[in-house]
């Protein structure tokens, strides 16, 4: 598997043991090099923006002591929900590789279609390029989460 969404996946995997948020956790790299990390933190922060790929783009602008992540890629357990997907284009990122779909993300208890309703995205060839990889290694982290009896929707 490749190296960035494993370590996506640790970052869900991290995010559900410590009970901070959902199975999402994601990377920004850049030449090769994680500048960013980041898993859902929505109860852990109390911040219902906290969410794993805006956690891992706040860290990657910091790391880069810039807002602009061109020539940066983005790995993620999940296609992005819609807030998640304009950080991404404001923050220039130029590919997005995911594993769940947000059908996926749906079925254990995180529904965003009234926001998919309101907001649709339409197929494009700009930027950011979505790329689903490794979809059976990222449920995995969804089937995790599903079975844990104490967990809260977040």
């Amino acid at each position: 598997m490749n190296k960035y969404m494993k370590a996506a996946i640790n970052e869900a995997l991290l995010g559900i043991e410590k009970r901070h948020g959902g199975p999402f956790g994601a990377v920004v790299v850049k030449d090769g090099i994680i500048i960013g990390r980041g898993h859902n933190n929505v109860i852990g922060t109390k911040d219902p923006s906290a969410h794993g790929e805006i956690v891992a783009i706040r860290e990657a602008t910091r790391a880069l002591d810039d807002f602009d992540l061109s020539g940066c890629e983005l790995y993620t357990t999940c296609e992005p929900c819609p807030m998640c997907y304009g950080a991404i284009h404001w923050a220039r990122i130029d590919k997005v590789y995911y594993g769940a779909t947000k059908e996926d993300a749906a079925k254990v208890g995180f529904d965003d279609q009234i926001l998919n309703d309101i907001l649709p995205r339409q197929e494009h060839h700009g930027k950011p390029q979505l790329i689903q990889i490794y979809r059976d290694e990222c449920m995995e982290v969804f089937k995790k989460y599903e079975e844990d009896e104490e967990k809260q929707l977040y």
